[in-house]
């Protein structure tokens, strides 16, 4: 049996927690640290779970989840220095923060595997990409895959592409719900009741990824059958090419690379 720990369970956190759960692991399998009491309290009352402290979740489990936000890492590898070896997993799933950090901060010979995770983890719907640190083995990426495979979908990529990553999937969710916003706007400001412009989209937006996710049909041909000659859409996209929207979208995807770059920066020593 293996016993994980989720050391931070905020939104992400608990995503993993539940899904666990749910793929079937048992609740004397599953640790988590909280800062906050209060939130801890909730977490064992609607999982059963129990909280500790790091030196405790170290010492019981083989697998230890860094799910806090990238900001928050010194003081948990702080912690975690004095009480992890090689018998640990530690699994990052911080924006930005790469293996090299966990490895100066950790003793020597600590496997660490850096994941990028996104909050449709949520739903048992998430896209995580792992890597491997220069101490983690083949088996460790079985294991941390199979752990993420009870909330999405898994897939391996060095650990250079990792910003690229953070950039494209991870951050992917907040774009697709800023075009949908947009979008219910659009509907309200032509005159349709919040409630429909919502229903409409959010189904669009349904379908859509539904047809993209099991056609495998390329966007641009999916896009093409909408798109008649001297119709409504094809006048649709030419607003959207006059406007800027593509060179945007790839502009807001570098910058998004950058900030994650800067992270892993802003870390070294």
């Amino acid at each position: 049996m293996t016993t994980i720990a989720v050391l931070g369970a905020g939104k992400i956190g608990e995503a993993l927690l539940s899904g666990l759960l749910s793929g079937g692991r048992k609740p004397e399998e599953l640790l988590f640290t909280e800062r906050y009491e209060v939130r801890a309290a909730e977490l064992t009352k609607q999982y059963g779970l129990r909280a500790v402290d790091v030196p405790t979740a170290a010492a019981e489990a083989e697998v230890l989840v860094v799910a806090v936000k990238p900001q928050d890492i010194d003081p948990v590898l702080a912690d975690l220095a004095p009480v992890v070896n090689d018998r640990n997993l530690v699994v990052s799933l911080c924006a930005g923060l790469p293996t090299s950090l966990y490895e100066r901060k950790l003793p020597d010979s600590v496997p660490v595997v850096r994941v990028m995770p996104n909050t449709p983890m949520l739903v048992g719907k998430a896209m995580s990409v792992i890597s491997p640190g220069k101490h983690a083995k083949p088996e460790h990426l079985d294991l941390v895959e199979e752990l993420l495979s009870t909330v999405g979908e898994v897939i391996r990529l060095p650990e250079p592409q990792q910003d690229a990553v953070t950039a494209l999937s991870g951050s992917g969710p907040a774009y697709f719900f800023y075009l949908v916003e947009a979008m219910i706007d659009a509907g309200i400001l032509l005159g349709l009741p919040r409630n429909i412009s919502e229903k409409l989209i959010i189904q669009s937006a349904v379908g859509a990824a539904t047809m993209l996710a099991e056609t495998g049909t390329h966007p641009v041909i999916l896009r093409e059958a909408v798109t008649s000659p001297a119709g409504t859409t094809i006048m649709a996209i030419r607003e959207l090419e006059k406007h800027g929207v593509r060179a945007a979208l790839l502009a807001a995807i570098e910058a998004a690379r950058d900030r994650s770059q800067e992270l892993g920066k802003a870390h070294e020593d």
